[in-house]
């Protein structure tokens, strides 16, 4: 039970009538004894009936217990207008009886950490260089027009500088930043930052936020979160940010680091971090009593390293000099891993060879099969995808070996492809077009955009190589060889249409996935921008040539499409007699549009109905039309 009461006071300032009032109300309430003490000597008595009140700023809050670390004495907080930073940190009431309840309250006296920054105790945060809205105070409780001011303001240009961040145990980082957040604990709800997780009062740990935007999709992404999502957990950070959990940090730079320690500007080369575990015996607000409690249990050695993500090497180097580039550049041992791998996939080889006869061979008879799963397993089995995606990264680094070489290996894959289908279809005595190999003759919008996604997924997926896996699907969905084989069945026909419409669907996939897995490549950081522009821009033209005939064909399909929707299982009533239609298709390579059509009626239908189904079939297209209506007319 606390007998007696001791306020910190500046004693160079006579007692103003609120302290006079509040040392009435204490005498009045508690009973106890009362002195005032100046907060620059130290207290020397220790005793568990004595608490010690500071009716201080924040400054001199911080004195007095620098001044009495590693101390037995109680000590508690009388709350005013210019100690917010003590009050926000320990969370005390602001109305000050119920703060002075609080503190006269033993359940809420408990062994507290402290942060020193240069020997400077800290009660919020430690904020170094520019943390971009990592240290928002309450934004979860701002509008949605505060937020969408927030995040313009932090569109700015980024500056980063040099850090060296080591640790209590030794162990060093060196990486280039824009900022560095230190806060000690976060037991009053993140006021003062953004971090969800409760952060320990007594866990003897600091907790550093770096921040680091390798390019401006990620800052971009970063300042989203932050200010709308507006919650962090260390667990779970997004790769702009690393964190570093230690009992000790020392950070340096070349160059003088601008820092603020609670909202004041300091400047200095080395910053000195540390925290003093359970050195101050204070009466904690009773909403943080619980949250420190229940954080007893963490390991009091434990490092926590997360740092991975942050750039090092050339990386930092070149963010130190140069702008932020629009899109991260990557790490330089998965871009040797890759480039190695996409080198030999490169070369043509006699396995290469032999796996695009034996898919060349199996496509071409799935196709006279019209076998779907036939001609899937050739998708799996044909080697071209690999090519393609070397060729892909050779456009945009400007590699003219890689270019070379996955070009070589193409062209022996298409002509391999072309001769056994051609030969293959010379020798079957069947002269069929089947339905897939019609899927195959006209080519649209449509299947280039397939083509420009699988280019996507398997640029990807070969810098990812967790998920290679996943590349024989990509070669399902863009299905190289089987439009190469109905190319060769034409020509095993002597028929130019087949030929043309087949060769068009792979000249479209080749462009659109060697397109699309370099601006991949290029969105994944393994070649800049200035570097990549030309051979991407030759990419695009050709891209462009031979959209042409894809949208005149997607046009066309448009235009089957309305008139299938407009008149299939339509009814006409034509001489009493009810016809409905169901359209087989549409073909618009002539002057006019032909319908293939069946019919359905009550009735047997003359030339005379027919003529009027026609008449009006035209007049609700409002065009004329050819009519091939099917003899197998259905009568009801």
């Amino acid at each position: 039970m606390i007998r007696k009461v001791a306020i910190a006071y500046n004693n160079e300032i006579e007692v103003p009538p609120e302290l006079q009032s509040i040392i009435e109300h204490i005498k009045t309430q508690y009973e106890v004894d009362i002195e005032i003490v100046d907060y620059r000597e130290t207290v020397y008595e220790v005793s568990e009936f004595t608490l010690t009140l500071l009716y201080l700023d924040d400054i001199k809050i911080k004195t007095f217990l620098k001044n009495h670390l590693n101390t037995a004495i109680k000590i508690g907080f009388i709350p005013n207008d210019h100690c917010i930073r003590a009050m926000g940190s320990y969370g005390i009431s602001k109305d000050v009886y119920i703060a002075i309840e609080e503190a006269m309250n033993e359940n809420n006296i408990s062994c507290v950490d402290v942060l020193t920054c240069n020997c400077e105790v800290v009660f919020t945060n430690v904020v170094i260089g520019d943390v971009h809205g990592l240290n928002y105070k309450n934004i979860e409780n701002q509008s949605i027009f505060a937020k969408m001011k927030n995040f313009y303001l932090n569109l700015k240009n980024l500056g980063f500088k040099d850090y060296t961040l080591t640790t209590a145990k030794g162990q060093s980082v060196q990486t280039a930043a824009t900022g560095v957040m230190i806060v000690e604990h976060n037991a009053t709800s993140g006021k003062y930052n953004i971090i969800n997780e409760e952060l320990s009062l007594h866990d003897g740990k600091l907790n550093a936020f770096i921040i680091s935007p390798t390019s401006i999709f990620s800052y971009i992404y970063y300042l989203l979160v932050v200010t709308f999502y507006a919650k962090l957990n260390p667990n779970t950070l997004p790769k702009t940010l690393g964190f570093i959990k230690t009992s000790k940090l020392d950070i340096g730079s070349s160059k003088p680091m601008d820092f603020m320690i609670d909202g004041i500007l300091m400047s200095s080369k080395e910053i000195a971090l540390e925290v003093f575990k359970d050195t101050l015996t204070l009466s904690i607000g009773t909403s943080v009593i619980q949250s420190l409690q229940d954080n007893t249990k963490l390991e009091e050695d434990k490092e926590i390293i997360k740092t991975k993500h942050l750039p090092k090497g050339e990386v930092g180097a070149l963010l130190l000099k140069e702008a932020v580039p629009l899109f991260k550049k990557a790490n330089e041992d998965d871009f040797k891993e890759l480039f190695i791998s996409l080198k030999d996939n490169s070369q043509h080889s006699s396995i290469f060879i032999v796996l695009m006869i034996l898919s060349t061979l199996l496509a071409t008879t799935g196709l006279f099969q019209n076998s779907a799963p036939v001609i899937i397993g050739a998708m799996i089995l044909a080697p071209l995808m690999s090519p393609i995606i070397s060729l892909s990264m050779g456009v945009v680094r400007g590699e003219s070996f890689l270019i070379t070489n996955s070009l070589k290996t193409l062209m022996f894959g298409i002509i391999t492809a072309l001769i056994f289908s051609s030969v293959y279809t010379y020798l079957i005595p069947l002269n069929v077009l089947t339905d897939e190999m019609r899927g195959r003759l006209n080519p649209n919008l449509l299947d280039l955009m397939v083509a420009i996604i699988s280019g996507i997924a398997g640029a990807y997926a070969n810098s990812k190589s967790e998920i290679a896996k996943s590349l024989a699907g990509v070669a399902i969905a863009v299905a190289l060889v089987p439009p190469l084989s109905v190319a060769g069945i034409g020509l095993g026909w002597g028929d130019f249409d087949v030929t043309y419409g087949s060769f068009l669907l792979f000249s479209t996939n080749l462009v659109g996935i060697t397109l699309s897995a370099a601006i991949t490549f290029l969105v994944l950081g393994y070649s800049p921008i200035r570097r990549a522009k030309k051979g991407i821009i030759y990419t695009s033209a050709i891209l462009v040539l031979v959209s042409i005939p894809l949208v005149i064909s997607f046009s066309k399909a448009i235009n089957q499409n309305n008139i299938t929707r407009k008149l299939n299982n339509y009814a006409f009533m034509e001489n009493s007699k009810t016809i409905t239609i169901h359209v087989l298709h549409v073909d618009l390579s002539k002057n006019k549009p032909e319908i293939f059509l069946q019919t359905s009626s009550n009735d047997v239908l003359d030339k005379l109905d027919l003529n009027l189904l026609k008449q009006d079939i035209e007049d609700r297209l409002k065009q004329s039309v050819v009519l091939n209506i099917s003899t197998n007319t259905i009568i009801q």
